[in-house]
């Protein structure tokens, strides 16, 4: 049976879901699950957690742990997949850092993990810590499939595909709930008639195409989506929201996500405002939806914060440090959430959406799975740059992962990705190379930062970065 090796699973809910997922899987039941970290305590939390779910489903899979760097090599030997989603130098201090920084130059931030200055810092410390990852793989486990779940992703994912031998593709759960959250934030009906089709880059992929019965559904998406942006599409009652929140979440909800529902609803009746006016107002310029959320998007552009018409945050409802508030919230719930994972002796899973259980089951079943995955450009979609790392469909089976043709992007489409490729692609030359200028480089190209400062603050604020960083970075020269 196969090895899956998880690296970051001190990550313990998102651990439950991929584990929990493969544990749930007749293919996957009964695999060796390894689990790694640098966090003892964390590591320990999650293998307690996975053990009870293992246990409640008959304890078919075998769960190790593996501590710190002198057991990485043991963690990923012999392993058939590899799953990462590390985060290198945590909330505190790399997050707080990446968000303090700027502030001083004037320079505000959203979520910072995948553009702009937090995701080319991001980058910088983390892809290090990755190629160690493939330099240990290519020892002991030349043949595993890399699944990688950490942000920046087109950024580590093409690092890993350009500078190593290892089979990467790169996973992000915001393509397969694009096509249905948009529809049912518009009251459209959702289901299995529904065709969609997606690509571009990671964060920035755009609903090419979007039918129903053969008719196209963009006319009444975009004539509703208009409607939402003036606080004139009519919404259900809270209680039908979150009766389909339910059904949609196996039937509960938690109270975060209820009382998040509630205060949406309340903003949207009460003022016009809503959590998506972003990417619907660039769907109305651009033609097209993007995939990742507004609060993410606000920020890969030139658009929307801006230090000269703060107005537009009002407007678009813009969440200005939206990553801090939500991680200071989530260590504040940790302990609480810990507790309830770890005392329920009855604690089981349900498959959930994400991919890596059906990717894996699909190789060893030979079952061909689709999917939408970040690979290198290897001609897949011809007006973006073939060293760029692209969302498109892939199929997988037992050969591995075959990425789709997609042929050329609308041109704005792909003149917009390729704003935030020359940050993806300066950024992986710069951690590769380590070559200073490139960080420069990167950050004066990034569409938010040059939109507000100058070339000689982008600089200062840079080697600001990278003093405060200390040793969670390599020495640039």
């Amino acid at each position: 049976m196969p090895k899956i090796t998880f690296m970051g699973a001190g990550s313990t809910v998102f651990a439950k879901n991929v584990l929990g997922d493969s544990m749930m899987t007749p293919a996957l039941e009964n695999s060796t699950i390894a689990l790694y970290d640098i966090d003892g305590q964390r590591l320990n939390e999650s293998k307690l957690m996975l053990e009870t779910i293992n246990r409640n489903n008959g304890s078919k899979a075998k769960i190790e742990a593996y501590l710190g760097v002198e057991q990485r090599k043991d963690a990923l030997r012999g392993a058939n997949y590899v799953v990462n989603a590390i985060q290198v130098g945590g909330y505190e201090p790399c997050t707080v850092i990446d968000f303090e920084v700027p502030k001083r130059y004037g320079l505000r931030q959203t979520i910072a993990d995948t553009l702009g200055i937090g995701g080319i810092f991001r980058a910088l410390r983390t892809i290090p810590v990755m190629l160690d990852f493939a330099r240990d793989m290519e020892e002991v486990c030349p043949d595993a499939l890399f699944l990688n779940y950490t942000n920046p992703m087109a950024m580590l994912s093409g690092a890993m595909q350009r500078a190593t031998g290892i089979k990467t593709v790169g996973l992000c759960h915001s393509v397969q709930v694009c096509c249905e959250g948009l529809l049912r934030e518009l009251n459209m009906e959702y289901d299995e008639k529904v065709q969609w089709k997606i690509a571009g880059i990671n964060h920035m992929a755009w609903l090419l195409e979007v039918s129903k019965d053969g008719v196209d559904l963009y006319p009444e998406i975009k004539r509703r989506a208009l409607l939402k942006n003036q606080g004139k599409l009519p919404q259900p009652p809270i209680e039908e929201v979150l009766e389909r929140a339910r059904k949609e979440h196996g039937g509960e909800l938690s109270q975060e996500a209820e009382q998040h529902l509630r205060e949406q609803h309340e903003l949207y009746e009460k003022y016009g405002k809503h959590g998506d006016m972003v990417r619907l107002e660039l769907m109305r310029r651009f033609g097209y939806y993007i995939t990742e959320s507004s609060e993410h998007n606000s920020e890969y552009g030139p658009y929307f914060i801006k230090a000269k018409y703060p107005e537009l945050i009002d407007r678009f409802n813009i969440p200005l440090d939206e990553y801090p508030r939500r991680c200071v919230n989530q260590i504040a719930r940790w302990d609480k959430q810990r507790d309830e994972l770890l005392a329920n002796h009855n604690l089981t899973h349900v498959r959930s959406r994400e991919y890596a259980s059906y990717i894996m089951e699909a190789m060893e079943t030979n079952q061909p799975f689709k999917f939408g995955g970040n690979v290198l450009n290897t001609g897949l979609i011809t007006n973006l740059p073939s060293n760029a790392c692209v969302e498109v469909p892939c199929m997988v089976d037992k050969s591995g992962v075959v990425p789709t043709y997609v042929g050329a992007l609308p041109e704005q489409c792909a003149a917009l990705n390729r704003t935030n490729i020359n940050v993806q692609l300066l950024t992986i030359e710069a951690a590769l190379t380590l070559k200073k200028d490139y960080i420069y480089q990167a950050a004066m190209l990034d569409p938010h930062t040059a939109a507000e400062l100058s070339i000689d603050d982008i600089v200062a604020m840079c080697d600001d970065l990278i003093a405060e960083h200390g040793d969670w970075l390599p020495k640039y020269h």
